[in-house]
């Protein structure tokens, strides 16, 4: 559950909204609403909302409005949002090709879980995962809603480069890694599918409140799809639109 906003101050040009302090899909929904709401009402003096778990980081021309006209502007904002209304993201499906090489900590994973290999893919594949927040980097997946048996630590070291695709686990949370880059999760295995790509016309492909779930492929699927998608004739499936 959510909670009533809080505003805190941010620079000279921004603010904080919160409304709560853990990871909720209801509040996250919630979040989506009032950014949709502003980037359709193109509010002048606000100039850009990005979303996150349970907050929003709102920047504002402070030669239009200060803070507190911002903070009343944004309760305004919460107050029309009816959560009924707003709208579900499309479900994306992501393949992916789980250890060996493309998945180097999955024998560590289900050690620790107790469970095979095998089984840890099934748990990983057999549900929807919101995208609640993009970022560090580009295009990178901060999903939720994984089962808790599959729960696992951290890296007590992280990598200096996890390639670009790869899917990891850490604590109760998935996510894939966009871009190259240093990181401490628990790598899974690794998707042929660009998530981010700044010459295509839309440079992140997951967007905040779509869903993915992922499917196993074997390594000659792996290949078959990376050659698509470095031809670009390949096209991740959706499994539910917005219109539905």
């Amino acid at each position: 559950m959510y909670d009533k906003p809080r505003f805190l101050p941010a620079g000279d040009r921004a603010l904080f909204m919160e409304l709560g302090d853990s990871i909720e899909e209801e509040c996250n929904a919630v979040i989506r609403g009032i950014v949709d709401f502003i980037c359709e009402a193109n509010i002048k003096g606000i100039e850009e909302a990005v979303p996150t778990y349970r907050s929003i980081l709102v920047y504002y021309d402070p030669f239009v409005m200060n803070f507190y006209e911002t903070v009343k502007t944004m309760e305004m904002i919460y107050k029309r949002i009816n959560i009924k209304f707003i709208k579900k993201g499309s479900v994306v499906e992501i393949p992916v090709l789980y250890g060996g090489d493309a998945g180097p900590d999955l024998p560590f994973v289900a050690k620790h879980a107790r469970l095979t290999e095998d089984e840890v893919i099934e748990i990983h594949c057999s549900r929807d995962y919101l995208i609640y927040m993009l970022g560090f980097i580009p295009g990178f997946t901060y999903l939720g809603g994984m089962d808790e048996r599959i729960a696992t630590p951290r890296l007590e070291r992280p990598r200096e480069r996890i390639p670009a695709g790869s899917v990891g686990i850490a604590e109760k949370q998935t996510a894939i890694y966009s871009i190259d880059s240093p990181g401490g999760w628990r790598i899974i295995g690794l998707t042929p599918v660009k998530l981010y790509d700044p010459d295509r016309e839309q440079p992140i492909l997951p967007r905040v409140g779509d869903s993915i779930r992922f499917r196993a492929i074997t390594r000659e699927g792996f290949d078959e799809i990376k050659r698509r998608v470095e031809e670009g004739t390949y096209q991740p499936e959706v499994i539910r639109g917005e219109e539905e």
